[in-house]
């Protein structure tokens, strides 16, 4: 598992497709949304936290049809299958490249996009905490989402159809955690829902991701 950690690291680092494309989808939005609706500081720093979320869930989205993608087309995929490493095994493992290479970077640029936003400086710590919760669950998701359309051909738009319904979830209560704390409020509600989520996918879509490649590949 390490050895295909290490591996889908490399080729995502060298592509390009998710680090590099994700950051910058998530520099675009935080860029011209001011330009869209105004200059306005109260109006920036009410949005913020909701912008910023859009723009990390739809950045996370833009990779996910290289999941698995790439593997099926040079017949990876089948080798894993036979591999001594459960299927199960491999889903956990893409779905954690996944986040180390569009998930984590996007929490950690998310309090200097703030700054183009006017995020108020107490919601920096909160948007961070919440993007940290979240963007784990987004991860395995779209995993999930990655496997029910792998082999078909331009599957991007059915797995954005299939994915975004289950990610409503973790933005509502990940834009409202961020937004508690920029208000000053208690966002221990929100944060323990968002974490209730990361948990329960992680625990559960691994299997359901290897069955639907069992499915697939048969």
């Amino acid at each position: 598992m390490i050895a295909l950690l290490a591996r889908d690291l490399r080729l995502a680092l060298r592509s390009g497709g998710g680090f590099g494309l994700g950051l910058a989808f998530f520099l675009l939005v935080a860029v011209l949304v001011p330009l869209g609706v105004g200059p306005e500081p109260a109006t920036l720093a009410r949005i913020a936290p909701g912008i910023l979320w859009v723009a990390a869930l739809l950045a996370c989205l833009l990779s996910l049809d290289r999941i698995f993608a790439l593997d099926h087309e040079d017949g990876s995929l089948d080798l894993l299958a036979t591999a001594p490493i459960p299927l199960e095994g491999v889903a956990v493992t893409k779905a954690l490249a996944h986040w180390l290479t569009t998930g984590l970077p996007l929490t950690l640029a998310a309090p200097l996009l703030g700054l183009l936003l006017n995020l108020p400086p107490q919601g920096y710590l909160w948007l961070v905490v919440a993007l940290a919760l979240g963007t784990p669950a987004l991860s395995v998701i779209g995993t999930f989402g990655a496997a029910l359309t792998v082999g078909i051909r331009r599957g991007g738009l059915l797995l954005s159809l299939l994915v975004l319904p289950l990610y409503i979830p973790t933005l509502v209560f990940g834009a409202e955690a961020a937004k508690r704390g920029a208000e000053g409020l208690s966002p221990a509600t929100p944060l323990l829902l968002l974490a209730g989520i990361t948990a329960g996918a992680a625990a559960l879509l691994p299997f359901a991701t290897a069955q639907a490649l069992r499915v697939n590949l048969r």
